[in-house]
């Protein structure tokens, strides 16, 4: 699965599923000193109302992670499954822990021009 989570023109975070990579290799560009962050969050782990601080790919590496938005989408995000996360402003959306520990890795992108 491959989700784009952005802040819609009301202010609030919306999720959409988007077409998966097609191609054997997609190369996608990143900062200049950008890192990769690895977070393991704990079996019952929940993360109130926040938007990223950065424009970012989340990868799930293990374990599973539920995202919800304002308007009653929930997802479950699953080991290859990916967020984009761009939803930098208003409301943001909620995550937890499902069934036990997860752990990702998220890679900042850069701003749109």
């Amino acid at each position: 699965m491959f989700v784009r989570i952005y802040t819609g023109d009301d202010g609030q975070s919306h999720m959409e599923e988007m077409d998966g990579l097609v191609e054997p290799s997609t190369r996608i560009a990143t900062k200049p000193g950008e890192d990769l962050v690895f977070r393991t969050f704990e079996e019952g782990r929940a993360v109130e109302w926040h938007n990223p601080t950065r424009r970012q790919y989340l990868f799930m590496l293990n374990g599973q992670m539920e995202v919800s938005v304002k308007d009653g989408t929930t997802l479950v995000f699953s080991p290859g499954d990916v967020l984009l996360a761009e939803d930098m402003t208003g409301q943001g959306h909620l995550t937890k822990c499902v069934g036990g520990p997860y752990t990702s890795v998220s890679m900042g992108i850069p701003d749109l021009a």
